[in-house]
């Protein structure tokens, strides 16, 4: 609870700091950084592959997934990993910045990301789904987002319990 509330009071503040208005977006990213604190919540275990640690093994384990034995199939599966693609972009873009752009990655991140939320925005919406998070406002401010990030990383982290990412920076 202490490190949810760490990342909240920074997310709002860099969002007080660079005038975003938007309490459903700030909350979800203070749970985002709260959920990847944990790092087998950025890998996470695929359908196929045993541990999802780049946007290709994402995608590829939603493509592995559609071929398996039908019987078994879930289609919310697809939604799942999509969502964490967004997540993930997001959070790479915005909390390691520096290392997505040394991979020359910043294009495909900020354009798969957007795509990912913008999947699950449909589905939400067709779904009707009352009380989603945001996912519609987080494809379409998608860079503004990250930067919001990256902001909270460079001025907010530093009055935390020591970075919390810091054992992802080399991984």
């Amino acid at each position: 609870m202490e490190l949810r509330n760490f990342f909240s009071r920074a997310v709002r503040a860099s969002f007080h700091d660079l005038a975003l208005h938007d309490e459903d977006a700030a909350s979800y990213l203070a749970d985002l950084l709260t959920r990847f604190a944990r790092t087998e919540n950025v890998y996470p275990r695929g359908a196929s592959l045993p541990r999802l640690e780049t946007v290709v093994d994402m995608l590829l384990d939603i493509q592995a997934a559609w071929q398996e034995d039908p019987a078994h199939f879930q289609p919310e599966y697809e939604i799942t990993v999509r969502r964490h693609i967004g997540d993930y972009t997001l959070f790479m873009i915005g909390v390691f910045r520096e290392r997505v752009e040394r991979m020359a990655s910043t294009g495909y991140y900020i354009a798969q990301g957007k795509r990912a939320y913008r999947f699950v925005s449909e589905h939400a919406r067709a779904r009707a789904t009352a009380g989603a998070p945001p996912f519609r406002r987080l494809s379409e401010r998608f860079e503004s987002y990250a930067g919001a990030l990256d902001y909270a990383r460079r001025v907010h982290f530093h009055d935390g319990p020591g970075h919390p990412f810091l054992r992802l920076a080399f991984d």
